[in-house]
């Protein structure tokens, strides 16, 4: 069984940072798990690690696709478990919601059914309305989508209508067996301090031109309806160019949209997978995790 080393985490909870150390410490690759730094042009609003911060070390699935492509956890799964598989030496995966990273690391299998990803009927209700169908169908499932998330919402909508099952159901039937030897590090920081940073973070996108990245990917013909607009840091000037807010609204929305987001990531870890927790503010983090992470690695199955 092959190991694989994962870096999960809220945003700016220092992932990027230490999984280049641990990839020169141990002489791996990364791939990214990151459902927007995989398009080209969408930089700062992603966060997308930069070459400086690479340092040298290989990164997959950074800029292999237009902003008007679509990408999706099964494209995740299908992408990153080819690399895994190309050589013997092990994989770091950075970043990732944690359906993404359960995809990848899981025996989790994507059901396809005959005919278009979703019912085209469902494109008359409104991401509401498509919620409300869903939480009254599939409450389990509505409870792992937010509401804007319109694609996954009619997506399981649509695997409702074509099998006559629960998304739900169908996926608790699944061993939820890891296919791999993984480590899973979760980076973590007391809640104010993670929040000073996300703050910070933004603050400085916005200093780093993020209006005038959005506005470029307008000028090229992305639209807010395509997936990689629905991003938090794209979604949320929508308002803005369409005159309903002002920079500043759109900066506070993103803060706080992250901020949540963040809160849901800690949510579903604690509940899905086997997270070890590291706090990145405390003396010496860095150095422990090398230890603990030398220590798996020596350890057979």
């Amino acid at each position: 069984m092959k190991k694989v080393l994962v870096i999960a985490g809220p945003t700016a909870s220092g992932k990027t940072a230490l999984s280049v150390k641990l990839a020169q410490q141990f002489g791996c690759e990364i791939i990214s798990g990151d459902s927007i730094q995989v398009y080209r042009g969408m930089d700062i609003g992603s966060g997308k690690v930069t070459e400086e911060e690479m340092q040298g070390i290989h990164h997959y699935l950074i800029d292999i696709l237009s902003p008007m492509e679509e990408y999706s956890a099964a494209d995740f799964q299908k992408m990153a478990r080819e690399i895994i598989s190309q050589s013997d030496d092990m994989k770091i995966i950075c970043g990732g919601t944690g359906l993404y990273l359960k995809a990848c690391l899981y025996d989790y299998e994507f059901r396809q059914e005959s005919g278009p990803s979703a019912d085209p009927d469902l494109e008359e209700y409104s991401n509401k309305q498509l919620y409300q169908m869903l939480k009254e169908k599939d409450p389990v499932q509505a409870e792992k989508i937010h509401v804007n998330n319109r694609r996954r919402l009619m997506r399981s909508l649509t695997i409702m209508q074509r099998s006559g099952r629960r998304q739900s159901e169908i996926e608790d039937e699944q061993a939820h067996e890891m296919i791999y030897d993984a480590r899973i590090i979760g980076c973590t920081m007391p809640r104010a301090v993670l929040h000073e940073r996300i703050s910070r973070r933004v603050e400085m996108m916005f200093e780093a031109g993020l209006r005038e990245e959005v506005e470029r990917l307008l000028g090229e013909g992305v639209a807010f309806s395509h997936q990689s607009m629905k991003g938090i840091g794209y979604r949320e000037w929508r308002p803005y160019f369409e005159g309903n807010a002002s920079e500043e609204e759109v900066k506070e929305e993103i803060k706080k949209h992250s901020r949540q987001f963040a809160r849901r990531q800690y949510t579903w870890f604690n509940h899905q997978m086997p997270v070890q927790w590291y706090d990145m503010t405390e003396e010496n983090t860095t150095e422990r995790i090398m230890e603990d992470t030398k220590r798996w690695m020596e350890c057979s199955i």
